[in-house]
């Protein structure tokens, strides 16, 4: 059943042209045409274990609701895969729901994006596509928008350790997996997790270096740290935007990159045609002031639907 939060304005019953997002959302199921589809992670126990601010379970609703009012992208299959919870403390099988849901859309042809939810997603997004069919035995890149690392060393799983997590898993199972992070904070991450970054070969860009006068230039780098990836998952925090832009999430950043920047580097990457699978993370209702930071993961979820349709087959 599909959530409530999908509903708005209606301009038109019969005008395709005039429909937006709440008009067109279906369930997905057997047999449907290859779409985009929304799978939502309900959770932030991994912000709560990494003593953050909870709150972003309420994320992925909150998200829908400014998601329902935009335009129907033309010729677009728009599917809500509903959300995945955690049932009390146990991430862990949150994160492994949420990677079968992901894997099984993949395989379905579908162009899974992820509402989050605290960035334990990443994980779990990971996983749905090392595990997919698709993906099996082929080189994966994770491009990470983000003013932290989330390479933390940890006994138990959270919000700060999912590419770690990742990482270790591609060796364990001889996947080839490329980490790539942009955005990073240098008064965010601690000297430990830069030297984590040496030790397991991940390439990043510090949040000054993204700046609209050296966007082409950094964004010619990235292109070419791709380029030996066939398949490429990128994660959102929102938290790699200013706070000023994106006040909702669990720790807003004092400097961030422009929204600008940001929707520059997702168009890019998206235009290489290899991109698997989106997710867009930390959205965190109860600290968005007038919903402020739902609208920007709307707008940026936008770009990331529009820019794949044209790839989907009917």
């Amino acid at each position: 059943m599909l959530s409530q939060a999908w509903q708005g304005r209606i301009d038109s019953t019969c005008d395709e042209a005039a429909f937006r997002w709440h008009q067109v959302v279906r369930e997905p199921g057997p047999g449907q045409a290859r779409g985009i589809a929304l799978a939502g992670f309900a959770c932030d126990e991994g912000i709560r274990r990494n003593g953050g601010r909870p709150g972003a379970a309420a994320g992925p609703e909150a998200l829908r609701v400014a998601l329902s009012n935009l335009p129907a992208i033309a010729a677009l299959p728009l599917y809500d895969a509903g959300d995945v919870g955690c049932v009390g403390d146990d991430l862990e099988r949150a994160q492994e729901r949420h990677a079968e849901r992901v894997g099984m859309l993949l395989d379905d042809g579908h162009f899974p994006i992820g509402l989050g939810g605290g960035h334990e997603i990443g994980y779990a997004s990971y996983l749905g596509l090392a595990g997919s069919a698709l993906a099996r035995g082929r080189r994966i890149a994770i491009v990470n928008l983000d003013a932290h690392f989330d390479l933390r060393e940890s006994a138990r799983a959270n919000s700060g350790t999912p590419f770690l997590q990742a990482i270790r898993h591609a060796a364990d199972h001889g996947i080839e997996l490329d980490y790539i992070c942009l955005g990073i904070s240098e008064s965010a991450n601690t000297r430990r997790l830069f030297d984590t970054v040496e030790r397991v070969g991940a390439r990043y860009l510090l949040d000054r270096e993204l700046t609209p006068a050296s966007a082409g230039e950094r964004i010619g780098q990235l292109l070419a740290w791709l380029e030996p990836a066939e398949f490429i998952y990128l994660s959102l925090c929102l938290d790699v935007l200013p706070a000023c832009i994106a006040p909702g999430v669990s720790a807003p950043s004092a400097r961030g990159v422009g929204i600008d920047v940001v929707e520059d580097v997702i168009a890019a990457v998206m235009a290489t045609g290899r991109v698997a699978l989106c997710d867009i993370a930390e959205l965190s209702p109860p600290f968005d002031r007038d919903g402020m930071t739902a609208r920007v993961a709307a707008r940026l979820a936008y770009r990331m639907a529009a820019a794949k349709a044209s790839t989907i087959p009917g």
